[in-house]
């Protein structure tokens, strides 16, 4: 039997910000991704399931968009997370602000810069254990 490796299910949700006074449940992303014990993204976990570490995209209004979540290497400094949303394009369609040093727990906050350059602060929302064999 194969072995069992578990990613967790991470949503985030648009957090209150000057411009969405409110946030907004209607706009964020699903991410599946491997985390540690302490809740940071497990780049070396990622590495043996990186075809399973996808995103979702959400906004109210928009067609999802999916992707892949890609952990570029660059060293302790230099490291990143993003979202490849075309595998084709050798750019990179969204990057996670300093993915490597925050923590996917609800209640945390994380940023995104999209696409158009903006950078949106994102609440954790829920995190779920996803079993895949």
């Amino acid at each position: 039997m194969a072995a069992q490796f578990i990613l967790q299910r991470i949503r985030l949700i648009l957090a209150r910000s000057k411009e969405y006074p409110d946030g907004s449940f209607r706009y964020g992303y699903e991410i599946i991704a491997p985390l540690d014990h302490d809740g940071y993204l497990d780049a070396e976990a990622w590495k043996q399931r990186r075809a399973d570490c996808t995103v979702r995209h959400f906004a109210d209004g928009r067609d999802d968009e999916f992707g892949m979540l890609v952990h570029k290497a660059g060293g302790k400094d230099h490291a990143r997370w993003v979202v490849d949303y075309d595998t084709k394009a050798l750019d990179d369609d969204e990057a996670g602000f300093m993915f490597d040093s925050h923590r996917f727990v609800k209640g945390e906050y994380v940023s995104v810069r999209g696409s158009d350059g903006k950078t949106l602060t994102f609440a954790v929302s829920a995190v779920e254990p996803l079993v895949l064999a």
